[in-house]
């Protein structure tokens, strides 16, 4: 007989892609690796959650990096947000192809292209079942999109920030590198931020910590992952 699959502890949750999520081996973006993600933010949308989408752009433009070879910042995190919308688009339509009902909003308007960002218009697609996504970040220079990803958890009342990752869990030390690093099952805030761990922005993380709002930090290479964390299951790291 066939396992039954646990219920969703969560009801509403906001997922932060990495940009480079959605690259395959080069950048850019990978069509298959996509269409992958979203087989999986449907297998989550049909189990109830409701679902909200931020999208980094490193797989298509890095602003620090331009930044250090002599752009202006403000023009570099400008482009940076223009970036995500590229991939929040191409994410819409991966979704939309495995019949999602998807909506992209925009801190930064382009009409043309997606709705600008009201929350009260959020919370209503989320009502109804649509997957949202929130492209350009908070629209403000020197934010991340982790930061974006904490605001717009705290604005719509999510219950965890999900952080998708390309390993499974916060560690020590960098995995890579040091074949002694362990995984932490849980971490607190004030731990993270002591610790200077770089596997979320410091801003998000205190203000998670303000609001108490968990953050779960997963593998999101490994299928079913996002089901699995979505259940309670003891995968990934927990920052409460």
């Amino acid at each position: 007989m066939k396992s039954k699959k646990k219920k969703p502890i969560y009801k509403r949750i906001v997922l932060k892609l990495s940009g480079e999520a959605l690259q395959g081996k080069e950048q850019g973006l990978d069509h298959k690796v996509i269409v992958s993600i979203a087989k999986q933010l449907k297998a989550i949308r049909d189990s109830g959650v409701e679902l909200a989408v931020v999208i980094g752009a490193g797989n298509i433009f890095r602003g620090m990096k331009a930044v250090r070879e002599g752009m202006d910042r403000v023009t570099g995190d400008y482009i940076g947000m223009l970036a995500t919308m590229i991939n929040s688009l191409s994410l819409q339509d991966a979704l939309e192809k495995e019949g999602v009902h998807t909506r992209v909003m925009t801190a930064i308007n382009m009409e043309e292209l997606a709705e600008p960002y009201i929350r009260r218009r959020a919370l209503r697609h989320l009502e109804k079942g649509r997957v949202v996504i929130f492209g350009c970040g908070t629209g403000n220079p020197y934010f991340t999109t982790d930061t974006a990803a904490a605001l717009r958890a705290m604005e719509i009342d999510a219950d965890a920030v999900f952080k998708a990752t390309r390993v499974d869990g916060i560690y020590t030390g960098d995995p890579l590198k040091d074949k002694k690093a362990k995984r932490y099952t849980h971490i607190s805030y004030l731990t993270f931020l002591k610790k200077r761990l770089r596997v979320m922005d410091s801003t998000a993380v205190s203000l998670c910590m303000d609001n108490k709002l968990p953050i779960v930090v997963f593998d999101l290479t490994r299928p079913g992952n996002i089901e699995r964390v979505i259940s309670g299951e003891p995968i990934g790291t927990v920052v409460n």
